[in-house]
């Protein structure tokens, strides 16, 4: 079957990373991170979702296993900032060119100083938002952190 490259994946066959894709079914309304995770077949804890948030005008991409809750403290941090909050839905389409469900951290508008939660280096492989609802990509959290400029460090609850 073919499938249509996002503007994540051509980036990713741009610098020669391999990677797997996942198509999941999304007719159901289900894009929940633990809802993926069960339709790709994936262990929960191997799949991440992608969140942005602020510190005043300043955007950040943090990016945590689906089942867990990023601890603004911890975010706050890592990016150098007194604090942080979500950046509001209605603005994520505006400032990273993906939607909710879809949100990749790689391809967004600008390279937005990307955290990774610590635990991904425990697995040869996590799945991503490749960049559409529907889509996931599997890929080594190494290359993914050099492909976004990633640090990886302690973010969740």
């Amino acid at each position: 079957m073919q499938i249509s490259k996002t503007n994540a994946l051509r980036m990713l066959d741009a610098k020669g990373i391999s990677y797997e894709v996942h198509l999941y079914d999304n007719e159901d309304g289900a894009i929940h991170g633990t809802a993926v995770a069960e339709k790709i077949g994936l262990d929960p804890d191997t799949v991440f979702k992608t969140l942005v948030a602020h510190g005043g005008p300043n955007l950040y991409v943090f990016v945590i296993p689906v089942g867990e809750e990023l601890d603004l403290k911890s975010a706050a941090k890592a990016s150098g900032e007194k604090k942080i909050e979500m950046l509001p839905l209605k603005d994520l389409l505006k400032w990273t060119g993906y939607v909710r469900g879809g949100c990749s951290p790689v391809g967004m508008k600008k390279l937005y100083p990307t955290f990774i939660e610590e635990t991904a280096q425990l697995y040869d492989t996590i799945a991503v938002s490749a960049g559409k609802i529907g889509m996931q990509m599997e890929l080594d959290p190494q290359e993914l952190a050099g492909m976004t400029g990633a640090v990886f460090c302690g973010l969740v609850k």
